[in-house]
């Protein structure tokens, strides 16, 4: 299987599974991928999600650039069903690369090696990401005369400065785990073994607490970033109120008294 799904309590862990290829994005693994975040955002015992690659050498190279890349500019017709899906329905690359669609839920990149074209776009699109010490990051597709549509012209700047994000879109030019950390596009960066239990931890924390504030403390950020600080602040409220309305934000406090582990049910 090309792309691994597995349910860890209420973590996903989700694998690229394509280490002979650098686990890149071919047609049969872009659409399996998109089926699986859309399991995990309809799956409401799922609060947190990781996605990594399998092996040591890549989390995502990008898109085949034999098999992807020549379908999506018609210079190759469907030669079969994962084709044809691909190529009748963008949906299915806006999806995998979690462009156009957000799960709800935190998601989490334990990246493992090579993040680089549609493997970093991939990352942007999630909201915490772990480096090994041997992962490298890059948008490289200016070289080729390629367009980095999976988001990098968006979301970049926003989540380094606009002059760093510059000087990777248009030159191309790759960074290391180092680098990342220094600009702020990785938050931790551990060797390479520990990589996805560094993130599981991660997960795991956040899988402790409250879903229903996770969830809208996520959205607010997401949606209030780079808006006018009245507007935003409106926003933030509104997110804010039906986490307040809950039962678990009754449950929270009384834990806490109790000296107990909380019990979230979500609602």
């Amino acid at each position: 299987m090309k792309v691994l799904c597995e349910k860890k309590g209420h973590i996903a862990l989700v694998t690229i599974n394509r280490p002979e290829v650098r686990n890149c994005f071919d047609p049969e693994t872009t659409v399996r991928l998109a089926e699986a975040w859309r399991g995990i955002k309809a799956d409401d015992g799922i609060r947190v999600a990781v996605v990594t690659g399998a092996g040591e050498k890549a989390f995502c190279s990008g898109a085949d650039l034999g098999r992807m890349l020549p379908l999506m500019s018609g210079d190759r017709t469907p030669e079969d069903e994962w084709d044809r899906m691909v190529a009748g329905d963008d949906s299915y690359f806006e999806t995998a690369l979690l462009r156009s669609f957000d799960i709800g839920k935190p998601v989490i990149a334990a990246i493992n090696g090579i993040a680089v074209a549609g493997g970093m776009e991939m990352a942007q699109g999630t909201d915490i990401r772990i480096a090994s010490e041997t992962a490298v990051f890059g948008m490289p597709e200016v070289r080729w005369a390629i367009f980095p549509k999976g988001g990098s012209t968006v979301r970049l700047p926003r989540q380094v400065s606009q002059s760093t994000a510059m000087e990777m879109l248009l030159t191309g030019d790759m960074i290391d785990a180092r680098r990342a950390l220094e600009i702020g596009f990785v938050s931790h960066v551990v060797p390479q073994a520990e990589v996805l239990d560094k993130s599981m931890q991660i997960a795991e924390r956040i899988a402790r607490n409250g879903p229903l504030a996770a969830r809208a403390i996520r959205q607010s950020v997401r949606e209030c970033f780079g808006r006018p600080e009245n507007e935003a602040l409106r926003m933030e409220q509104a997110f804010a109120r039906p986490v307040f309305e809950s039962e678990d934000i009754r449950e929270g406090p009384r834990a806490f008294m109790e000296k107990r582990e909380p019990r979230y049910n979500g609602r």
